[in-house]
Order: C-alpha cells, then structure tokens, then sequence
C-alpha cells in the first residue's frame, strides 16, 4: 500500500497534551489514496473519548468521537467493531494502521502512522491513566457535547 512520511504536527494549546494534526490516506481504490488532515483532540475531562475531526478542503471538517482504548489497541491488535474499527497494516519501513469508518451503509477506509499517533496517546494516558478514565465524568456534559446540545 501506498506509505509516506506523515505530516506531524502538534499546535500550541492551553491543555496538557496539544492535538495531534496528521496526514492520513483515504483510501479510494488500490491506486490513489487520499492525503486527509486529521485532527486527534484529547479533553482530560473525557479521558476515554478522542474528539478526530477530518479536515476538509472546503466547509466544516467531519467530527467523529472514538475510543481512546480503541485507538490504543487498534495500533497493535484489531480493535473495534460496528462503525469503528481498526488495526495494524504488514510491518514494514512505515508503520501504520487501517482505521475504518462506517456510516449509514458507507464505509471509508484510511491509513495511519502508527508511530506519531501512538507517541500522542501515549502522552494522553501520562496525564489520565486507564484506570481513571472515568473519574469525575459528568456524563449528562458529554453526551450533549457528543450530540452537539451544548
């Protein structure tokens, strides 16, 4: 499959760990992927969820909320199920990860570095670890968050 070096970026931000800006391939067909910016946020009040915005070249990026344990685990293992999945692609000089989108019938199929994306969860877990993920979470926020009500 196609592999090049990943665009990484990490702006300045006010939180403990800034986003993670990356170039991933959407896949399309066997020949012609795709360079897609992606934008992975971590909130520490939402441990457990990964805010990844698409960024597209015209109009407003297309947000998905995914597992930060699904993300984690889908570079290394498959990971997921139903409208998220994801796992690692053959080894090779570039290592990356097949994550895969499902919605209303559509699928859409991207490939990401493996490295910087598991660097930044990394850091994520240094500030929340696992086992605290869902300390103090105010559910009744996230879900309008989630659901754009706030």
């Amino acid at each position: 499959m196609y592999h090049d070096r990943p665009t990484l970026s990490a702006p300045s931000s006010s939180g403990p760990v800034p986003p993670l800006l990356l170039e991933v391939h959407q896949l399309l067909n066997e020949v012609l992927p795709l360079p897609t910016q992606v934008e992975f946020r971590f909130d520490p009040a939402t441990a457990a969820m990964i805010r990844v915005e698409f960024i597209r070249r015209r109009g407003p990026g297309l947000v998905w909320y995914m597992g930060r344990e699904l993300l984690h685990k889908g570079l290394t293992s498959m990971s997921g199920s139903a409208d998220v999945q994801m796992w690692p692609t053959f080894p090779g000089d570039h290592p990356s990860s097949w994550l895969v989108l499902e919605s209303e019938g559509e699928e859409e199929v991207f490939e990401v570095p493996t490295e910087p994306l598991a660097r930044w969860i990394d850091a994520t877990y240094l500030v929340v670890s696992a086992e605290g993920e869902m300390d103090g979470l105010d559910w009744d926020l996230f879900l309008r968050e989630v659901f754009h009500d706030v």
